[in-house]
């Protein structure tokens, strides 16, 4: 699924990257615990938070993450926008909370990682 379709999906709006709304993402995360998404992400992944400081985007960096989307109406500071824009990851943010945004992306199609082992 494009980004763009996610952005339909959850009524999100687009806080950066706008150029990027194409990309292909094939499997979400989601997690305030940025610890979780570096032990159970996968590279490329869609990443679902409400952890809205420059924290998100330096683990999102870190972990390969394509893009973040803030949930709960959360909103970066512009600090944390430009550091995401300098790392080339779109950011989008969505009134839904998480449980919500996590199974209306399920439901369209949009995969996690599967059981942890």
């Amino acid at each position: 699924m494009t980004l763009k379709q996610v952005t339909e999906i959850l009524e999100c709006t687009v806080l950066s990257g706008n150029d990027d709304l194409q990309m292909e993402v094939n499997t979400g995360c989601s997690s305030d615990l940025m610890s979780d998404v570096l032990a159970f992400s996968k590279p490329q992944c869609l990443l679902l938070t409400g952890l809205s400081n420059s924290q998100s985007v330096l683990t999102a960096d870190v972990a390969d993450v394509k893009a973040i989307i803030y949930v709960r109406g959360k909103r970066p500071d512009e600090r944390t926008l430009e550091l995401a824009k300098s790392k080339n990851i779109p950011i989008l943010a969505t009134q839904y909370v998480m449980f919500e945004a996590c199974g209306k992306l399920y439901q369209a199609g949009l995969r996690g990682i599967g059981k942890i082992l």
